[in-house]
């Protein structure tokens, strides 16, 4: 049960010898001075019951959680941090003999804002004291990048895999119905799933590792049967790692009667279909650039205007294997529906694609800049070759005219399906014309038909046209540095406030800490900002300073 309190005045005692302790403040103490507690109780009511005992104010535990991430520690440091601090006291407004609480509460105040979804509601509160002051606006320029977060799991091999996934799901069982797990269980099952398998145990030899893995498919599939004919089925095959077994089994194995089949390894699903712990079923494999890594990404997207602070607005979090550019269309909504629109957006080319540049123009009113994919037909390689963008298309009447001033023959339009469907128009010339004109070999190799070009509607088209041609010219070059200081904020992220790897299970919770990393350099930056400190340049070793001076 929550009874709303105002945040009140700090103590006259825990001024006064926070003061005398920190004459010249510090930021923590700066951001009560100019922010009061940036959050109030009322804000958090509607997680909270009617009835039941009385909570600690929210507007409090909010607070320390964000002092928390500011500083990098653990729940239980931040509690101590309460209790000891005088910073921390002057900043929550505590009397100087307060006990403060148990670490335990944090959890719980962070459980109940991913169970109502409200993850999001410590940085946007923070945005809205923001945009108040005039520190962040919407229209300006802003910037967008990601970052690979490692899933706070044990990275398995597949035999390791199935093994663990079987022995959680008998400690899940064994934890709701003991006695019916009794009945059923073998005398070897305690032997290879009583305890964690490490890899160095397991056989090394491909055919006894095949056998081994036959026989924990085996004794999964019993399990699962067994499940099936009891009379607690229902409740047992609900339970979630026992859920989590049966997506497993149907990976890894195929089962013929009674003949228990180890798949192959080329035989498997694709990865982002895989689940590869049965403690973080959300975690995928990924590979991008020649790195791997089990887990998810966390988009950021920051304010860049000269004269404000950079302010990161937005925090997107994906699974690993989800495409940087399904999810430009999801940031613009965001910060849509936050007033936060950026005029100009700045991505790198994972972001991009024909549709979404003309879309983010004609449904948001954003301008997307950044790099499109290359072009990867032959004439784009050569010198001198006929590109698409050579050709001189007239929308209304449906002809393309080439270079050598011949007409197309046809045009027809067909879509591609898949994840990101497209509509696509085909303009087709004629055999005759181009198998006689003098720019064939610049244009076309087949000896068989004409050039043929397959291209986007007109919207789409001419958005990816010009962007191709605004970010190969100098002035696209020079304003597109702009994007590069985002790279900065991942490296704070990562570096000082411990991004790279999750603190929790499951993508929600995962996607919380990065929004609190957000938040935890927004008020480092904010107190910078008003206490006129530069921004930070990029470090230049001495030794590369000499070339500099050369």
């Amino acid at each position: 049960m929550l009874k709303a309190k105002a945040i009140g005045e700090i103590p006259e005692a825990t001024a006064r010898v926070a003061k005398t302790a920190f004459p010249k403040g510090n930021a923590i103490m700066r951001l009560r001075d100019e922010f009061g507690g940036l959050f109030k109780d009322e804000d958090f009511s509607d997680l909270y019951p009617d009835l039941g005992q009385p909570a600690l104010s929210p507007w409090r535990l909010a607070l320390v959680t964000l002092m928390q991430f500011m500083e990098n520690l653990t729940d239980r440091q931040a509690a101590n941090a309460v209790r000891l601090r005088l910073d921390w006291k002057y900043a929550l407004g505590l009397e100087l003999e307060d006990t403060g609480f148990d670490y335990s509460v944090l959890s719980e105040f962070r459980a109940r804002l991913i169970e109502a979804d409200a993850q999001e509601r410590l940085l946007d509160s923070m945005l809205e004291h923001f945009q108040t002051r005039g520190l962040v606006k919407d229209k300006g320029k802003q910037r967008t990048d990601s970052t690979h977060v490692l899933a706070n799991i044990r990275v398995m091999n597949r035999l390791e895999l199935v093994i663990e996934t079987l022995r959680a799901a008998l400690n899940e069982l064994a934890a709701v119905a003991p006695e019916w797990l009794q009945e059923i269980v073998e005398d070897s099952w305690y032997e290879r799933y009583a305890e964690r398998v490490d890899n160095y145990l397991l056989p090394k030899s491909k055919t006894a590792r095949d056998s081994y893995a036959k026989t924990v498919g085996k004794d999964g599939y019993r399990l699962m049967d067994a499940n099936e004919t009891s009379t607690l089925s229902v409740e047992l095959t609900a339970l979630s790692k026992v859920e989590i077994l049966k997506k497993l089994w149907e990976r890894h194995y195929e089962r013929k009667g009674n003949q228990v089949r180890w798949r192959e390894k080329g035989e498997l699903s694709k990865a982002a279909q895989s689940i590869e712990s049965p403690y973080d079923p959300d975690a995928r494999f990924s590979t991008k650039r020649g790195k791997d890594w089990v887990g998810y990404k966390a988009h950021f997207t920051e304010s860049c205007n000269e004269e404000s602070p950079n302010i990161i607005v937005n925090v997107f979090t994906t699974a690993a294997t989800e495409q940087d550019v399904s999810c430009t269309e999801s940031i613009h909504q965001v910060l849509a529906k936050k007033q936060l629109k950026p005029e100009k957006h700045y991505v790198d080319a994972g972001y991009t694609d024909a549709e979404i540049l003309a879309n983010s123009q004609i449904k948001h009113d954003i301008e997307l800049i950044g790099p499109t994919r290359v072009n990867p037909n032959w004439q784009s390689k050569i010198e001198d070759g006929i590109t698409l963008y050579d050709f001189n298309i007239d929308w209304v009447n449906q002809v393309v005219t080439c270079p050598g001033n011949k007409t197309s023959s046809a045009w027809g339009s067909y879509r591609i399906g898949g994840a990101y469907p497209l509509n696509i128009i085909q303009a087709r010339f004629s055999h005759k014309d181009c198998s006689v004109c003098e720019l064939k070999p610049l244009c076309t190799r087949s000896e068989k038909q004409g050039r043929y070009l397959n291209f986007q509607p007109r919207a789409q088209y001419e958005a990816l046209k010009h962007m191709r041609k605004f970010i190969a010219s100098e002035e696209g070059q020079q304003e597109y540095r702009i994007r590069a200081g985002v790279e900065g904020t991942i490296a704070q992220a990562v570096g000082v406030f411990g991004g790279r790897r999750s603190r929790y299970r499951g993508q929600s919770k995962t996607h919380f800490q990065q929004l609190m990393i957000a938040s935890a350099i927004n008020l480092v930056r904010i107190d910078n900002f008003l206490q006129d400190k530069p921004r930070g340049k990029a470090y230049t070793s001495r030794f590369a300073k000499l070339k500099l001076a050369a």
